[in-house]
């Protein structure tokens, strides 16, 4: 019996959560990014985060942060190659609550980073609620 699936920590929903090309084939059915996916991209190619920073920040293992990359990676490509729909939404996740003293919801770790308001010290904006499915 494989083992249970740890859910990973992300610290806010992405701001959109579908995309359709213009000219491409709209009825066709989206391929899905899972919001962890999501999240692992932000960290290592938005954030510049290692993949064992990026795994702390989750709470996985580096080799699995490999993994989630990886496969999102995929998924973008498919969907710009196929000029098919993506959508985000899924997976197995936690939304952080803010509370610790470096949450990462923010670069500079003010520690203040709360959902339902704006973080003091770098002003983004974290009213989100939990959709995890």
């Amino acid at each position: 019996m494989p083992r249970p699936r740890k859910c990973r920590m992300v610290c806010r929903l992405p701001g959109a959560s579908e995309f359709v090309p213009l000219d491409g084939r709209k009825d066709a059915s989206p391929i899905v990014l899972t919001v962890d996916e999501f999240e692992a991209l932000r960290l290592i190619d938005g954030e510049d985060y290692s993949q064992e920073q990026c795994g702390e920040q989750m709470h996985i293992a580096r080799a699995t942060v490999q993994q989630i990359v990886d496969s999102a990676r995929k998924k973008i490509s498919f969907a710009l190659v196929e000029g098919r729909p993506l959508k985000i939404l899924g997976g197995q996740y936690r939304l952080c609550e803010g509370g610790a003293a470096r949450c990462g919801c923010c670069r500079a770790g003010c520690g203040r980073c709360l959902r339902n308001r704006k973080s003091p010290a770098c002003g983004i904006d974290y009213r989100y609620t939990d959709h995890t499915y």
